[in-house]
């Protein structure tokens, strides 16, 4: 057998990703879900980017955030399942090295793009229950893009690195990632050095991404809630609510799983290497499912565009 794959390499030209180890009979079957969230993230962000650019009732604040998580969506999912079905449907296992890198940037830049752009609909939401009158004053056009600016800036910065660090490894070991695409923890740990500057890296984005943006997302609602609790009537305290249960859902969606693969990955030594690898898909694959699902049919105007949009195309 050839060791070429196991040893005396360094930066091999492509890595071989290997799907779901383990579950290498079933990977057919796996597929048929993963591409049916990949459909319904396609159709799903593409009709909210169609009903809100065709309607101008919706061209505000809320509706932009909401078009900048339906473009990152898309990208991330693109990123990721493309070449995830190739390895499912066709064993097209292998990708080039500097591929590999370009997926890695992609993936965590925009999952941390879809963390700010939770954290940015968390502040529309607080302006829009606690200071109404200030609303189209505070979140004017130019404020809107200047925080989508920041958001994409801040993703893009903080990935950045990543692939840098992976790059200046040596890999001399193995070149086989045991997953279906190319996470930066997973190359990493490939590498024959002390990677512990990447390790270090990763808990410092994931602290200022994914903590300060949840710490900021639950000062917002907690200020909501005040506000809401304040309202005279129970009618008027539920219809305020519910204009936020669109924005939870999605955050739950998006930092749930997050928090279970994150624990998983630190205190689920025992727990079996296909478990891990499915866990992580399902937490980057579900929000992009998900998202226009839940705001297609929480959110009363798109709810109501889109009924009007199969009502025409029938008649």
């Amino acid at each position: 057998m050839s060791d070429s794959n196991t040893t005396d390499f360094i930066n091999p030209s492509t890595f071989i990703l290997m799907g779901i180890p383990g579950l290498e009979a079933t990977h057919v079957w796996i597929s048929i879900p993963f591409c049916t969230m990949y459909i319904i993230a396609i159709l799903g962000n593409f009709t909210i980017l169609f009903i809100v650019k065709r309607v101008p009732n919706l061209h505000g604040p809320m509706y932009y955030f909401l078009c900048m998580l339906a473009i990152t969506d898309l990208v991330l999912s693109t990123s990721i399942l493309p070449k995830m079905l190739s390895i499912f449907w066709f064993s097209s296992r292998e990708i080039d090295f500097s591929a590999c890198l370009t997926q890695m940037y992609f993936i965590h830049c925009f999952s941390a793009m879809e963390s700010g752009i939770f954290t940015a609909m968390a502040l529309d939401r607080y302006v829009a229950i606690c200071h109404p009158l200030r609303y189209s004053t505070i979140l004017t056009n130019p404020i809107v893009a200047k925080i989508g600016l920041t958001m994409v800036l801040r993703g893009g910065m903080l990935a950045l690195p990543y692939p840098f660090l992976a790059r200046q490894w040596p890999y001399c070991r193995t070149n086989i990632i045991p997953q279906p695409y190319c996470a930066h923890i997973a190359v990493v740990n490939l590498a024959c050095a002390d990677t512990r500057i990447s390790s270090y890296y990763g808990l410092f984005v994931l602290f200022c991404v994914m903590g300060l943006d949840v710490i900021f997302i639950a000062m917002s609602y907690v200020q909501i809630l005040r506000a809401i609790f304040s309202l005279p009537t129970k009618d008027a305290r539920l219809k305020t609510f519910g204009t936020c249960s669109s924005h939870l859902c999605a955050i739950l969606a998006f930092y749930i799983p997050n928090l279970f693969f994150s624990l998983l990955h630190r205190f689920g030594q025992n727990v079996p290497l296909h478990f891990h690898v499915l866990i992580a898909n399902l937490y980057l694959l579900m929000p992009p499912a998900l998202n226009p699902i839940i705001y297609g049919v929480r959110t009363k105007q798109i709810r109501g565009r889109l009924l009007q949009l199969f009502t025409y195309e029938r008649a």
